[in-house]
């Protein structure tokens, strides 16, 4: 048989040069095994034809016989479209198309009987369907009228008359002219081990699917290999790094952590951070180099992990680096650790961008000579002219805002790669972070510390802001500082920058006793800085931001984050705002303000936050009303790998499966040697040729 990748599709039977360009462009469709695994996004049972005098406006897809009667064209310029009038004997209705009038005058004759499918509506008293798939009688026999695939088409496939329907029928012609099996992607093994369909088997049935059990069953074997390559890639991936990467073996807990645990620690560890300083101390004391992922929510103590793991390189005679994505954050960090080494003799310098002149030369000479013991910085950390005397831990924090290339500039500044500890606010689903960070060890702190009171979250709608600025009122006079969020999309920056500083004014307007500063990502950083000071200092009780807060600032007398346009965020990004506030030990609160009408995605977001504070809960929740490409960071990160068919959010399970038997074949054959995984390896090769992002997980 042929081999389908070799396949030029230009030279499929209705494609041609202009059709396949467009393909090459919009659908990354280049050969006719491209084609195949171009999967149809549903399915709609054509199995009932019904009589025109059933139809009702509010119908699914929906399909009926009929003769056309008459066509007439209506309106001028763009309004121009075309309409056939049809009877089945039963009743009339209408067929209308706004494009591609010639083709359709062309194509389709009066007084010719067609099997007509599309979805119907009312319009003037008439059912009419817009753009239906129209068959012959005579082809219409010849189709499979059970599950109907369904594919996704742009607007400049359309205009070439490239719709589903024309997918479709590519594809059977690439059927038409496979004889005999396809050649198999995964083992015999794999196949029989999990009770999966052949490759030819689960191709057919997607495409055109027999029973709504074979295609399920088809889902499940495409589903399994494809995140089953994914995790092969990335269990491969974290084997070769251990075994050429040795870690640093830091042998002993000296005086320095014990001074700080006896006498610096400023509360009692959680048992959460207990249990991850262990899995710290474990890695590090096993001379093979640590790369793990500690997650916590906003608050919950991650920072003091991170330092105290730090202090245990210090013991052993090497410096450690904390790496922030802004100036903002990276001043927080340097501030916090100096407070939390108060008294000790540990040098701690700060390294961003705006540090220059003989400052910078005496840091770049103290790290060179090992005099800086922990380096705290943004960007400016991972430059050539830093230069470390013997760095052997480094931290990375809000680690999605690096990419990948950044964050192994950091570890390339030794000759043998230092322990990395990556730090995400943001929790990630477990399915997300077994694909994105699977080549990572994964810690968790799911405690906040003693003291802390959960923020309370409430929905208000922005016509009742006379209630909402009075509560605010209180909450000043007790002496507490309040956050204004307006959002700031890239898409519409004029119209957010409007509302911003028009919604500004009406504050100034609303709370004329109180001084109030305002912060957004277009202002010159040092205007930015002066901004964030005065309320950091307490001089201003309230800011009106964008998100350029949601990173970054740490005021424990905040005690209430007002979220204006609430609907236009996602739920992570949300969370996310809130853990500005409660970060002291007064009652907080987060004010989600939405128009009153609310999408049913939008109600279900608001009723998330208020009902719970687990950020875990919220990212599987993010996810599922998402998609993982439209998680923030994710595509730093390089999250969608192309999936053509698995889903993060539903296929957990498949996941967790396909995990597993990548894992067995990783023990197996650790070298890819194994004559029996020759055609494991040959695939996976051709996927990383085929996907070139699979190089990005971090």
């Amino acid at each position: 048989m042929f081999d389908l990748a070799s396949r030029d599709i230009k030279y499929l039977t209705g494609v041609g040069p202009v059709r396949a360009e467009t393909l090459n462009k919009e659908l990354n469709i280049f050969s006719l095994r491209d084609l195949l695994y171009y999967f149809p996004y549903k399915y709609v049972d054509r199995s009932r034809i019904y009589t025109i005098s059933e139809l009702r406006g509010d119908m699914p897809f929906v399909q009926f016989q009929a003769e056309i009667l008459s066509f007439e064209t209506a309106g001028e310029g763009r309004q121009r479209r075309l309409i056939a009038h049809v009877s089945d004997g039963w009743g009339v209705a209408d067929l209308v198309w706004f494009q591609g009038i010639k083709y359709i005058l062309q194509r389709y004759k009066v007084h010719q009987p067609y099997l007509i499918f599309g979805r119907p509506t009312i319009y003037g008293g008439r059912i009419q369907v817009a753009h239906p798939d129209i068959d012959p009688i005579d082809d219409a026999q010849k189709l499979s009228l059970g599950m109907q695939p369904f594919y996704n088409t742009t607007e400049k496939m359309k205009r070439l008359n490239l719709n589903s329907h024309a997918v479709a029928k590519m594809i059977t012609t690439v059927w038409q002219q496979i004889h005999g099996p396809l050649p198999e992607t995964l083992t015999e093994e794999l196949i029989a081990k999990h009770h999966l369909m052949s490759l030819t088997e689960a191709l057919q049935n997607i495409h055109f699917p027999q029973s709504a059990d074979l295609l399920r069953r088809a889902q499940v074997r495409l589903k399994f290999e494809e995140l089953f390559y994914i995790q092969l890639h990335i269990l491969r991936y974290t084997r070769d790094r251990q075994q050429h990467y040795r870690g640093f073996l830091f042998g002993k807990i000296g005086d320095i952590f014990n001074t700080f645990y006896h006498q610096n620690l400023p509360f009692e560890l959680t048992g959460a951070q207990k249990r991850v300083l262990k899995e710290i101390r474990r890695d590090v004391g096993s001379g093979r180099q640590m790369n793990r992922l500690l997650q916590g929510d906003v608050g919950s103590g991650k920072t003091l992990v991170a330092l105290m793991s730090m202090l245990m390189a210090l013991d052993n005679g090497y410096q450690a680096c904390l790496m922030a994505p802004t100036e903002i954050l990276a001043n927080q960090h340097y501030e916090t650790i100096r407070q939390l080494l108060f008294g000790m003799e540990v040098q701690v310098e700060l390294l961003t961008g705006s540090i220059k002149g003989k400052r910078r030369e005496a840091i770049l000479n103290g790290l060179l000579q090992g005099e800086v013991q922990i380096l705290i910085g943004t960007h400016a950390v991972i430059e050539d002219t830093v230069t470390f005397h013997s760095l052997g831990f480094v931290v990375i924090d809000e680690q999605h805002r690096f990419g990948v290339e950044q964050r192994a500039k950091l570890w390339r500044k030794n000759v043998q790669p230092p322990h990395i500890l990556v730090m995400t606010a943001t929790p990630i689903p477990r399915t997300l972070a077994m694909t994105l960070y699977g080549d990572l060890d994964v810690s968790v702190i799911d405690e906040l510390p003693p003291g802390r009171k959960p923020v309370a979250t409430l929905h208000q709608f922005d016509s009742h802001r006379a209630t909402l600025y009075r509560s605010i009122e209180k909450q000043i006079a007790a002496g507490r500082q309040v956050y204004f969020v307006f959002p700031l999309i890239q898409e519409s920056e004029k119209i957010d920058l409007k509302n911003l500083e028009e919604g500004y004014l009406h504050i100034c307007e609303a709370f004329p006793h109180c001084t109030i500063c305002k912060v957004h990502g277009k202002m010159k950083p040092a205007e930015k800085e002066a901004e964030m000071q005065r309320f950091v200092s307490g001089e201003a009780q309230i800011m009106v931001a964008t998100t350029v807060i949601e990173v970054g600032v740490n005021v424990p007398n905040a005690s209430v984050m007002v979220i204006e346009n609430a609907e236009r965020f996602g739920l992570s990004q949300l969370h996310q705002l809130r853990g500005r506030v409660g970060r002291g030990a007064d009652q907080s609160f987060c004010i989600l303000v939405t128009g009153v009408k609310l999408t049913e995605d939008t109600r279900k977001r608001i009723e998330i936050m208020v009902r719970t504070n687990d950020g875990f809960e919220i990212a599987e929740a993010d996810l599922k009303l998402r998609g993982p490409g439209d998680l923030e960071g994710t595509q730093q990160s390089g999250v969608a790998f192309d999936l053509k068919i698995a889903d993060l959010a539903r296929d957990g399970q498949i996941l967790q499966l396909a995990r597993e038997a990548a894992q067995e074949i990783i023990d197996l054959d650790p070298n890819g040697s194994l004559p029996a995984h020759e055609m494991l390896w040959r695939q996976l090769k051709q996927l990383r040729k085929d996907r070139p992002n699979w190089g990005d997980i971090s």
